[in-house]
């Protein structure tokens, strides 16, 4: 009989030791982007890591944003381990709202995989901004540091892995 141990990605207690975590943060909503930021900064606070914050105008340019801060690390060799993506995309009248959502996490996914780096995707794509709030807010839904838990866990997974 084969038996096999399953283990979540966050389960492992690899240290996050000198992890330096960026976020880059869409303000087209600047109230949500706040709260947005708020719960990650907790989170990877918390977690003891260091953390560098980008801004860039709305969600269609945070995985460009990524992109360019991972290739300036290798210019710089200062590491970045994990990244956390934040913003807001509220539906509207126009196609545009499928084109943002879509596109923004496909770049942020694709980003992830092509450098095997651990990225939270914290960019909501909601109907209504009361719907927004909801998800951004630190004391409801906390969105913001749940992206930041979910690229911690991918860090740990990841350190745990190539140990």
């Amino acid at each position: 009989m084969v038996t096999t141990r399953r283990e979540s990605a966050g389960a492992s207690d690899a240290s996050l030791e000198g992890a330096r975590v960026l976020i880059v943060e869409g303000r087209y909503y600047e109230a949500l982007a706040d709260e947005l930021l708020a719960g990650a900064r907790k989170a990877l606070e918390a977690a003891g890591v260091e953390v560098e914050v980008i801004t860039v105008p709305g969600a269609l340019e945070i995985p460009i944003a990524i992109e360019i801060a991972l290739e300036a690390s290798e210019i710089t060799g200062i590491a970045v381990d994990a990244a956390v993506g934040l913003g807001v995309v509220i539906r509207g009248e126009t196609f545009h709202f499928d084109i943002v959502a879509g596109e923004s996490a496909r770049g942020i996914m694709e980003i992830g995989m092509a450098h095997a780096l651990p990225v939270g995707n914290g960019i909501l794509t909601v109907d209504t901004e009361a719907q927004a709030w909801e998800r951004a807010r630190v004391s409801e839904g906390n969105k913001g540091g749940g992206a930041a838990e979910a690229a911690l866990n991918l860090l740990r997974l990841k350190r745990r892995l190539e140990a």
